[in-house]
C-alpha cells in the first residue's frame, strides 16, 4: 500500500499498527460492504488482523452499501467466507464490532446518517471529539463512483479534528486519461497524505516474499538478469467464472481487472533493481523505473479469449451469465509478451497470462534459466 500511484506495502498497515499500539480509537468504514471484494477479501482480512490482535482494541467497523440488509443478514455476509473452523468466540467478538448502514453513494442525507453512526460508535468508545481518533474510509467500489463517494465523505463525514485515511482499491480508472482525472478530482478533496491507492494482491505471502528472496540472497541477485535468464512467465488462473458478477467484469475484462494491476505489480517487483530502502517511496521509485521501460505491446504478441460452457454442460459459459451482454467481446483470458528495455532485462521476454474458468486456481511465477553450453 502506498500514498503513491503505484502501490507498495507498509504505510496504511503502519498507521493501524500505531493506532493499535497506542490504543487510539479507530473507525473503519467499508464502502461496498455488500460486494464481492468486501466479502471475499476485506472482511476476512480484518477478521484475521482481529484474531492476531493487530487492530486497535477500541474499534468500530461500519459497512456501507446500497443493499438493504438487516444486522443479521449483514453479519451472515461478513462471515460467509470465513474459514469453517474459525474460532466461534473470535467470530462473535468480531461481529460485535460490525454495524451496517444502507445508503446511496451520491445522497448527502445518507452520508449524514453514516456520520451519525460513526459518531455513535465513537461515543461508545468514549472518544467523542478527541484528536487521537482515526477514521479509515475503505472504498471497495468500482471507479465510476470513487469521486461521488469521496465528495460525500469530504462534505458530510470528514472531521478535520482527527486523522482521516481514504483507501482506494484498484482499478484506479478505466484508462490513463480517467486515472489522471481521478487523481485530480480526489486530490482536490483530500491531502495526498490522506489518500492510499492500493492493490490487495500485494498482501499475498508469495508476493511479499519476493523482495526477501531477491535482495537477501546474494546468489539469486547475481544471476537475476538477461545473461542467465531465458524468459519469465507470470500466470494467474481462476477455476471459477463470473458467477453473477458479469455485469461488473464486462466493464473491465481480464486485462484491466487483473493484468494491468495485479500482474504488472508482480512483474515490477520481480524486475526492479534494489531500492535504497524498503520504504514505500523507495520501492515505488524502483517499480516505476521498470514500468517506464516496458516497450509498447505488439498485437502479434497478444492472445485473447472468452470461456464457453463446459462440454458436459455443468459449467456455464461467459455469455450464459444473465448480466453479460450477448454481443460482448470482453476477454476472460489474455496472454501477452512484454519486453523491459533496460540493461538488466533487454531481450528477455516476459509472458503474462490470466484467465477465468480454467482447470485450476493458481498464481505462478516461472523463471526459466538458459541452458548451460556443453552441459553434461
Amino acid at each position: 500500500m502506498s500514498k503513491s500511484s503505484t502501490s507498495s506495502q507498509g504505510s496504511l498497515t503502519c498507521g493501524l499498527d500505531r493506532a493499535a499500539k497506542e490504543n487510539k480509537p479507530t473507525t473503519i468504514v467499508v464502502f461496498g460492504a455488500s460486494g464481492d471484494l468486501a466479502k471475499k477479501k476485506t472482511f476476512p482480512a480484518l477478521f484475521h488482523l482481529y484474531q492476531r490482535k493487530l487492530l486497535p482494541s477500541r474499534l468500530s467497523i461500519i459497512g456501507y452499501a446500497r443493499t438493504h440488509m438487516s444486522p443479521e443478514e449483514f453479519h451472515k455476509r461478513v462471515t460467509s467466507t470465513f474459514a469453517s473452523d474459525a474460532d466461534k468466540s473470535s467470530v462473535e467478538g468480531f461481529l460485535k464490532l460490525c454495524t451496517y448502514v444502507s445508503g446511496k453513494y451520491d445522497v448527502a442525507e445518507d452520508f449524514q446518517a453514516l456520520r451519525t453512526e460513526i459518531e455513535k460508535g465513537e461515543h461508545a468508545l468514549e472518544c467523542s471529539g478527541s484528536s487521537d481518533r482515526v477514521r479509515v474510509y475503505y472504498l471497495a467500489l468500482p471507479p465510476s463512483v470513487f469521486v461521488d463517494v469521496a465528495t460525500q465523505i469530504k462534505h458530510n463525514v470528514y472531521d478535520g479534528s482527527c486523522t482521516n485515511r481514504v483507501v482506494i482499491e484498484k482499478p484506479f480508472g478505466h484508462d490513463l486519461e480517467s486515472s489522471r482525472k481521478l487523481s485530480t478530482d480526489i486530490g482536490a478533496l483530500f491531502d495526498e497524505a490522506e489518500v492510499f491507492r492500493i492493490d490487495h494482491y500485494l498482501g499475498k505471502e508469495m508476493v511479499k516474499n519476493i523482495l526477501t528472496l531477491r535482495f537477501a540472497n546474494v546468489f539469486y541477485e547475481a544471476v537475476w538478469n538477461r545473461h542467465y535468464i531465458s524468459n519469465i512467465q507470470i500466470t494467474f488462473k481462476e477455476s471459477f467464472g463470473t458467477e453473477g458478477r458479469g455485469g461488473y467484469f464486462d466493464q473491465f475484462g481480464m486485462i484491466r481487472d487483473v493484468m494491468q494491476n495485479h500482474l504488472l505489480q508482480v512483474l515490477s517487483i520481480v524486475a526492479m533493481n534494489q531500492p535504497k530502502s524498503l520504504g514505500a517511496e523507495d520501492v515505488r521509485d524502483r517499480k516505476t523505473e521498470v514500468l517506464r521501460r516496458i516497450l509498447p505491446i505488439q498485437l502479434e504478441d497478444t492472445f485473447l479469449g472468452q470461456y464457453v460452457a463446459s462440454a458436459d454442460g455443468s459449467k456455464p459459459g461467459y455469455k450464459d451469465d444473465e448480466t453479460v451482454p450477448q454481443d460482448s467481446i470482453t476477454p476472460t483470458f489474455a496472454q501477452c509478451v512484454l519486453h523491459v528495455d533496460n540493461d538488466r532485462w533487454r531481450g528477455v521476454p516476459w509472458v503474462i497470462k490470466a484467465g477465468k474458468a480454467l482447470n485450476e486456481a493458481k498464481m505462478l511465477i516461472r523463471i526459466q534459466y538458459k541452458d548451460m553450453p556443453n552441459a553434461l
